[in-house]
């Protein structure tokens, strides 16, 4: 495997489990259903970045920035603080758009081109090492074609891996359904593929996380238990070593 310098994810469980963290630059999906925690994840991801000395950007697609901030609040990890000093810089993905004039709907090849340059630029000029599109899906609904998509997303990690800035595309699929993306075309072209989902048992909903591929490292398929609480964030433990 690559001897590549590492990026953690915040989950010290999950980076054992990768040899010490994601391989800098890596474009991972996150993917996964309503409720299950993507987001959630993708920023306790900035934020273990932010503390590191590391610029983090969100870009934000699925809620306004008022919303993210107070549903993030809950949690002990987060702090407006991070904001405010510019460590992490929080961005209505749909804000940039409509300044730069492009379609509501439906974007043309070159209009997705534009706002793929306004991303990378801003990644370039703050020097950010790690990044979240929250979510790829919705961002795909305005591309539409599968040429569209394949190439914004093939050009966003071409041009992050280069800058060394790692990425985290959340994907939303249908619930209990073993599916990386609404259009079965991201997954191929991300470096590595976090997938949360549901389990059942005894009537109640577990929300499970594994890892489906990571280029890069060595890793195993072990599917943990999921658990958020406001002072420790996202928790995993081996589904096995839950109480059955």
């Amino acid at each position: 495997m690559e001897n590549r310098p590492r990026c953690t994810t915040g989950v010290e469980i999950l980076d054992l489990d990768l040899g010490g963290g994601i391989p800098c630059g890596n474009i991972v999906l996150i993917s996964g259903a309503s409720g299950v925690g993507k987001t959630t994840f993708s920023m306790q991801f900035l934020i273990d970045g932010v503390k590191k000395g590391e610029k983090s950007v969100f870009f934000t697609a699925t809620e306004t920035i008022q919303k993210l901030k107070k549903y993030q609040g809950v949690f002990d990890f987060f702090d407006e603080k991070y904001i405010k000093s510019g460590d992490l810089i929080v961005i209505d993905l749909w804000s940039i758009s409509d300044k730069l004039g492009l379609s509501p709907d439906h974007y043309t090849f070159e209009e997705a081109n534009i706002l793929f340059e306004v991303i990378r630029d801003i990644v370039k000029e703050v020097g950010a090492k790690r990044l979240v599109l929250d979510s790829i899906t919705s961002l795909c609904y305005r591309i539409k074609s599968r040429e569209g998509i394949r190439d914004f997303i093939f050009k966003l990690g071409s041009s992050l891996t280069i800058l060394n800035c790692t990425t985290f595309l959340t994907s939303e699929v249908p619930p209990m359904v073993f599916q990386f993306s609404q259009n079965e075309i991201e997954e191929f072209i991300s470096d590595g593929i976090f997938f949360l989902s549901d389990i059942e048992r005894k009537g109640d909903l577990i929300r499970t996380l594994q890892v489906i591929k990571m280029r890069g490292t060595s890793h195993s398929r072990t599917k943990y238990a999921l658990t958020m609480s406001s002072k420790n964030g996202v928790d995993l433990t081996p589904i096995l070593q839950t109480r059955a």
